[in-house]
């Protein structure tokens, strides 16, 4: 590696935050390269290190977390270097690297740009501050860099607000921002990890081809190895704060030396296949009359030119102890479908026939306030965020036992029993029950939120996205054990995701949903092999594979309705 080529080196660096507790050594003697015009991926779980290290890089490691030791030289092309660690945070030198030679895209960009301003003058003022440019020249400027990032109508764009934009384009314009100076290197801390796959499929090219044409380094932080092995010439693997395993993208996925490295990989290739849970059962009785069946569900929001028809027209049924998986992109219409079964929304038009224990067939768009009681007592939800789901101020105790004391079904000694027991089925500690969620890692507050959904015996749970927020390693687990609570509970999922690997991991059949319609539905096997429709060869091509000899975003399909 030649020395000209390194853009940034680093040497033994060492981040803690000091706590009541203790010390926690965030980053823990890390030391890596990166050269100009190559892509490193940091991957690890959450809490490795990964984002502190980044913002080690331009000293915005938030207080009282501070750099102890450790150097990072930052090589300029005009051969000088500079030792970022030794700059005061808040002092004119570090500024004036962050945004013009470094520049830095973050994971959540509603709240990583303001929403007072319009986007081209948060664009503008990156340009006046570091390149001093008249308002004119910025402009011009802005509306050329909105442009390369492809957003439509960049001179109608450049004065609109965040909130007019998608997830997606709003990560276009903090491309543009962070493109602005022509940076030596972009650092992009899970810059896709909010975005639907055709979204991020775009966005990660769109970084490719801005990386080839501007020759920059690229520091790409996530926990998705499908993205790993599509985009990084090197790996860096992180865990609790220390580096396990580094080198070549083909030889960390072919030839990992490090049992973590290995843990990793197994986990994104065990949701390339069928469980072997579900290899196991018996076939689903197809004659078996179905728990719920949904006939010509309409959903509409708003009205005259406003109207958006969120879900239209859809029709669908679950069988007993089958999984139906509802796939598509966000807008597509999957998560209001979910509420409408739930009775969350109260529909527009159409039917939706549960068949409850008895046999009895209630309409739930038809049901009064007394019927939708009983009925959601049988029919419950895991939601998306494990965090936001769980009420912080009540110990897991009462978060699990709600339920049972909302319903009159158990108190005192006896609803701590169920509640110690309902623990025990999803793999959780009951000397833990007087805890608070705070407590807890994401992956045991999904498992508090699957306690919760269990705790009434139902027959049909609604999974929306309920493992999108977890790390990959994690997501097996957690989908395993939704798995192993179906046979045990003789319970019917309808499982909304827009990841295609946990879908056909889980599922027995897929309902594909594009723009509030189903565009296509079949057994899990032959959606994924062989699908029938253009959308869903577009979103299936849009999965980055976890084999980096398999690279497929330059061919993949693009759906044009």
């Amino acid at each position: 590696m030649t020395g000209s080529n390194v853009v940034l080196e680093v040497k033994d660096l060492v981040t803690h935050f000091p706590t009541r507790t203790g010390v926690v050594k965030a980053v823990d003697g890390v030391s890596f390269k990166i050269e100009r015009g190559k892509t490193l991926c940091v991957v690890g779980e959450s809490g490795s290190g990964k984002s502190v290290t980044a913002r080690s890089i331009l000293q915005i490691v938030d207080t009282p977390g501070r750099i102890v030791s450790g150097s990072m030289m930052l090589h300029r092309p005009n051969g000088s270097s500079v030792d970022l660690a030794t700059l005061n945070p808040r002092g004119p030198e570090i500024r004036a690297v962050r945004g013009a030679e470094i520049a830095m895209i973050f994971q959540e960009p509603m709240s990583s740009l303001s929403p007072v301003h319009t986007v081209g003058d948060q664009i503008m003022e990156v340009l006046r501050l570091h390149l001093k440019m008249s308002k004119a020249d910025a402009r011009a400027r802005t509306i050329e860099l909105l442009k390369q990032v492809e957003i439509p109508n960049p001179d109608r764009a450049i004065d609109r607000y965040t909130f007019e934009f998608s997830g997606g384009m709003r990560q276009r314009v903090m491309i543009a921002m962070s493109l602005a100076c022509n940076p030596s290197l972009l650092i992009a801390d899970e810059p896709t990890t909010a975005l639907d796959v055709t979204t991020q499929a775009e966005i990660l090219d769109l970084i490719k081809r801005l990386q080839q044409r501007h020759g920059m380094g690229v520091m790409f932080i996530t926990h998705d190895m499908g993205v790993v092995a599509e985009i990084a010439d090197d790996v860096l693997v992180m865990y609790h704060g220390k580096v396990m395993e580094e080198g070549p993208v083909d030889r960390i996925f072919h030839a990992p030396q490090d049992a973590y490295t290995k843990m990793l990989i197994g986990s994104v290739l065990k949701l390339e296949r069928k469980a072997d849970i579900r290899l196991k059962r018996a076939p689903i009785d197809e004659k078996a009359p179905p728990v719920v069946e949904i006939k010509n569900l309409v959903m509409h929001f708003g009205s005259g030119n406003n109207l958006v028809k969120a879900v239209d027209d859809v029709s669908l049924s679950v069988r007993p102890g089958e999984t139906l998986g509802i796939v598509g992109e966000s807008g597509s219409g999957k998560t209001t479908m979910g509420r409408c079964l739930m009775r969350v929304y109260q529909p527009t038009g159409g039917q939706m026939s549960y068949r409850r224990a008895d046999g009895s067939v209630v309409d739930l768009v038809a049901a009064d306030k007394h019927k939708l009681r009983e009925c959601r007592r049988e029919i419950r939800m895991i939601f998306q965020d494990p965090v936001g789901s769980l009420n912080p101020r009540m110990t897991v105790a009462q978060i699990i036992g709600e339920p049972l004391l909302v319903n009159e079904i158990a108190k005192g000694a006896e609803l701590d029993d169920r509640v110690a027991d309902l623990m025990r089925q999803v793999g959780l500690e009951p000397a833990w029950r007087e805890r608070y969620p705070h407590a807890f890692s994401g992956g045991q507050r999904q498992r508090i939120g699957i306690a919760r959904a269990i705790a009434l015996n139902p027959r049909l749970i609604v999974a929306d996205e309920a493992t999108s927020a977890l790390d990959v390693s994690l997501r097996s687990q957690m989908l395993d054990l939704m798995m192993n609570l179906q046979d045990k509970l003789g319970l019917s999922y309808v499982f909304i995701s827009h990841d295609i690997g946990v879908i056909r991991y889980m599922c027995d059949r897929i309902a594909v949903m594009y723009r509030g319609k189903v565009v296509e539905t079949g057994e899990t096997e032959q959606v994924c092999d062989a699908p029938n429709h253009a959308y869903t060869k577009a979103l299936l091509s849009a999965i980055p594979r976890p084999d980096p000899r398999a690279r497929r975003m330059g061919q993949r399909h693009r759906y044009v309705a």
